[in-house]
């Protein structure tokens, strides 16, 4: 496209075609997640009879030889993509990211009364929260003002020591902000690692030995609603670690010593779709969605910082999301309001803000291409040309 002539960039190798064909918008959803069109379209190809089984992968047991391929193929997939050692096992499981926020602390905990946590935003407050039912949290940071538009460096963290391990998210989906060079230092040696990645999972490349536990919704970048990725380093499972009050689909243990660690059935939709996604994505590598999302991301906020304070976005620069650009219109909501309905006239889809801080949001997952991006920055510039009497007096 000229886009990607304009700025030096190779079509072809980027892997982005995406051809807006008869009746698609530019999805900017913060999840379910924009998908490839080579993954829709195999997905459709397989609803009706997949792989000559004359049933729909949507009907087809998870117990059937046909879906352990399935299984088997996403699992594999990820192993692939992330450099996942066999030092490491893969569930998929249901209740989204959301259930881990419980899960994690029932299962790592092991009798140990407080865990830290490194609060940046919504969801690692939420999970802060919900782990305040099984310990005492300890915040190894606080923002006073609780806007969370920068993180404190690490060397000036308060761990508690005792503390059963160390949890953070690294993509505020909300806030819009990204600790994309983590302190590994700062961690006290020993205590294991637990990150929540869902925004960002799978959208650059990992340090997947840096962590005990990884888990992701796959809705964000890799598949649709109702797969979680959950990576656990193995010498985390241990015999009866898990509180006595862990609902069986939520003990690891349990899930692991299940056969093909499905103890009940699984999204396997889901599931499958995922495997697609990540076969996709594994036919250009991590560094190439990666530098996908800095051109992405470069382009929008180039747009906010040049507006002259019509658009604005009050994160650090350096903790600036690439997944999740949130922004403000100076003039507030009923302008925004005005914005979202002339965006979706012109196909730009889901581009609100989350209902608890409001504002604007576009969400600029590994399917989005470098042209919907282009097509959302004309459109605020037209916008802000057009309605500029109820900025400038």
């Amino acid at each position: 496209s000229d886009v990607y002539k304009r700025q030096g960039i190779n079509a072809e190798y980027m892997g982005i075609r995406y051809q807006m064909e008869s009746g698609r918008v530019y999805n900017f959803s913060a999840g379910p997640c924009c998908l490839p069109l080579e993954v829709l379209k195999k997905a459709q190809e397989d609803m009706l009879n997949f792989n000559g089984t004359g049933m729909s992968i949507m009907e087809i047991s998870h117990r059937n030889k046909e879906y352990a391929k399935v299984w088997n193929n996403c699992r594999n997939g990820f192993r692939k993509l992330l450099g996942i050692s066999e030092e490491y096992q893969i569930f998929f499981m249901q209740g989204g990211a959301s259930l881990q926020f419980a899960g994690i602390p029932m299962n790592f905990l092991g009798g140990k009364e407080t865990a830290n946590f490194l609060p940046t935003g919504h969801w690692s407050l939420k999970a802060i929260s919900d782990a305040s039912a099984y310990c005492k949290p300890n915040l190894v940071w606080k923002d006073p003002p609780k806007q969370y538009y920068s993180i404190l460096e690490g060397d000036k963290w308060q761990f508690d020591k005792a503390g059963a391990y160390m949890y953070y998210c690294s993509n505020e989906t909300i806030n819009g902000l990204t600790l994309y060079d983590f302190p590994y230092q700062a961690v006290p040696e020993g205590m294991p690692l637990i990150c929540d990645m869902s925004s960002e999972f799978c959208s650059r490349p990992i340090d997947v030995n840096k962590y005990a536990v990884i888990f992701a919704g796959a809705q964000k970048n890799c598949g649709p609603a109702g797969n979680t990725v959950v990576i656990v380093r193995k010498d985390m499972i241990k015999k009866d670690k898990a509180m006595k009050i862990t609902p069986q689909v939520m003990n690891f243990q349990l899930v692991n010593d299940a056969p093909e660690q499905m103890l009940n059935t699984p999204a396997t939709w889901s599931c499958y779709v995922s495997g697609l996604y990540v076969e996709y994505m594994n036919k250009f590598g991590l560094k190439h969605f990666e530098e996908l999302a800095i051109q992405r991301s470069k382009l929008l906020y180039d747009m906010i910082d040049s507006s002259s304070g019509y658009y604005v976005n009050k994160i650090d620069p350096k903790f600036r999301s690439r997944q999740n650009v949130v922004f403000q219109m100076a003039k507030g909501e009923a302008t925004e309001k005005k914005f979202l309905a002339d965006a979706e006239k012109a196909k730009l889809i889901d581009v609100s803000g989350h209902r608890s801080v409001g504002g604007l949001r576009a969400s600029l997952y590994n399917a989005m291409s470098i042209e919907g991006v282009q097509a959302l920055v004309n459109f605020m510039k037209k916008f802000r040309d057009e309605n500029h009497q109820t900025f400038y007096p």
